[in-house]
């Protein structure tokens, strides 16, 4: 881990209106520190309770390789005055403390703690970990801290355009210290796959924020703390409606003017439901690098550009800074992911409107079944309470289930001698289908593949014809999905072979990295009647090398 110190520094403006301060480092060959010339801004604006900070991170040519898994601002505070963290208007909370930890028992990884002797005891028997506070970057907009006087910290982002992965990458926020972070760059929820990997020699520069720290103050939160975190969310729309800022002196952030925008209307066209194309209404679309449809999920170097459609498909990106791009998009309830035909080229004062933005998702044949949402998460199936050896901390609102620790361990309570069997027609996702793939502990340390079977009946089976699997995948975690038809014993008649390092599940994710097969079986396979199909979840080497479905469904013969 290498900190990014400033080694000179230089006040940019003072006035009456603005201070902005920068700390800069610049790299030379030989040098045991990163090979980045970096330059830490800090500005302060009248009439403005708190400050800003950005970054501009720079390699020049020639420079030698090196990788970077994680970027990040980390703000430590007092911890004898801050106890009551919010994320959102559901995780509110008095926290543990750092000694609360120190006493406690570690669980299955080091992160994860069982509180034994904490200094509040109606906190004994939960179990802290930073990862229970994680939060999709779309989501990621305000969170902090409230001090016993009083006092709010919070962190506000008004754009996710700088951080790496796209609207659904996950990462943390604030955790017990009391520490609030800002997560520009990171392998959470993803892997490898999302670690900055720079080549000998490669060019790169990018200004990451400005984010905006700000404090508040109300005698009304010494009994509701609420007071100053809504005052957080009203503070929090404005900065949003205030991007990209004007004030920056830093010649690399680029204000309104120097910046364009796409416009279009998203229409998706599956011609087994729909004769005609339908507008894709809350569609995510973006705009990032160039790549591959899906691309967008594993894009690191540079900006993304996202919004949402609306209810007739319409879409404006805005504020988008100069270059060439892919435009992106995926819809809720549809698999796949859309890449448009040509890329595109943003120039300062761009208004690009464009046409024939039409997705046609993946399809080959009819719904013969289908099992669970595309949706791009494992959240509608079955999600256990956990053991009741952990105690679940009472929020003033319920949380959604699956933040909870060990879940990954229930899997054997409810499926103790067989797996997973699930039954078209008379099975209930909702119920019968776990959220999680995962191996069976078999004790001392030891795991086993599990395979899961789907039983489904055909009549008049086409057997010259060609069947379709899809099958959707919301995270991977070192795991292999073998699928064999109606013989467990053969070899894989499709395997993805060992994918993922996202670590979803330990994390208390829903969703990882979103992958999608689209696998053909010949009729010859199937029999009219029962057919079966077997999921096994082939490498066992711990509990977490695991699997999430997000979505299956098996296709008429073309």
């Amino acid at each position: 881990m290498g900190r990014l110190l400033g080694t000179s520094y230089k006040v940019i403006e003072q006035n009456k209106e603005q201070t902005e301060i920068s700390f800069t480092t610049t790299w030379a060959v030989g040098s045991y520190k990163v090979p980045l010339n970096v330059d830490k801004r800090f500005v302060m604006v009248r009439g403005s309770h708190g400050f800003y900070t950005y970054i501009v991170l720079e390699r020049l040519k020639g420079w030698p390789a090196f990788d970077i898994q994680e970027g990040r601002i980390v703000f430590k505070l007092q911890e004898n005055n801050f106890h009551y963290m919010a994320i959102s208007d559901e995780r509110k909370r008095v926290m543990p403390m750092s000694v609360d930890r120190a006493t406690g028992r570690v669980l299955d990884y080091k992160e994860a703690i069982l509180l034994t002797n904490p200094k509040n005891p109606e906190l004994k028997g939960e179990v802290d970990d930073k990862y229970l506070y994680s939060c999709d970057n779309k989501d990621n907009k305000v969170y902090g801290w409230i001090s016993s006087d009083n006092i709010g910290f919070w962190m506000i982002t008004p754009s996710n355009e700088f951080r790496t992965g796209g609207p659904f990458k996950q990462d943390l926020t604030s955790h017990v210290g009391p520490t609030v972070l800002n997560m520009f760059i990171s392998t959470h929820y993803a892997g490898e796959d999302l670690a900055l990997k720079f080549q000998n020699g490669e060019y790169w520069k990018k200004v990451f924020g400005p984010v905006y720290v700000y404090l508040n103050s109300d005698v009304a939160a010494k009994t509701n703390p609420s007071v100053l975190w809504n005052d957080a969310k009203h503070k929090m729309v404005e900065e949003v409606g205030s991007w990209p800022y004007s004030f920056p002196l830093s010649t690399n952030f680029l204000k309104s003017s120097q910046r364009g925008a796409v416009t279009g209307k998203l229409l998706v066209h599956d011609r087994l439901i729909n004769k005609r194309p339908v507008p894709g209404a809350s569609a995510y679309v973006g705009l990032a690098l160039p790549g591959d449809a899906g691309s967008w999920q594993y894009e690191n170097k540079g900006y993304q550009f996202w919004t949402q459609t609306n209810s007739k498909g319409h879409f404006l990106i805005k504020n988008v800074v100069p270059g060439t791009y892919s435009l992106f998009a995926f819809v809720p309830g549809v698999i796949g992911d859309y890449k448009h035909a040509y890329d595109i080229k943003i120039n300062p004062g761009s208004k690009i409107k464009l046409k024939n933005v039409v997705f046609k998702p993946p399809r080959t044949g009819a719904t013969l079944w289908e099992i669970g949402i595309p949706d791009r998460t494992a959240a509608e199936f079955f999600i256990p309470d956990p053991n009741p050896s952990f105690k679940i901390h009472q929020y003033g609102v319920l949380v959604e289930k699956f933040r909870q620790y060990g879940l990954w361990t229930r899997y054997k309570d409810f499926y103790p001698k067989t797996d997973l069997v699930f039954i078209v027609g008379q099975s209930d996702y909702r119920k019968d289908w776990f959220f999680a793939h995962v191996t069976r502990n078999v004790g001392a340390g030891k795991f086993q593949a599990t395979t899961w079977q789907i039983v489904f009946e055909l009549k008049n089976v086409m057997k010259a014809g060609n069947y379709t699997l899809q099958l959707a995948l919301a995270s991977a975690n070192e795991a292999e999905v073998q699928v064999r038809f109606n013989d467990p014993k053969s070899g894989p008649h499709f395997t993805t072979k060992m994918i993922g390092r996202d670590n979803a599940l330990a994390r208390h994710g829903i969703h990882g990295l979103y992958h999608l097969y689209s696998i053909g079986v010949q009729g010859s396979k199937l029999v009219n009647g029962n057919n079966t199909i077997f999921l096994t979840q082939a490498r066992w080497q711990g509990p977490f090398k695991a699997t999430m479905y997000d979505y299956i469904r098996f296709e008429e013969a073309a």
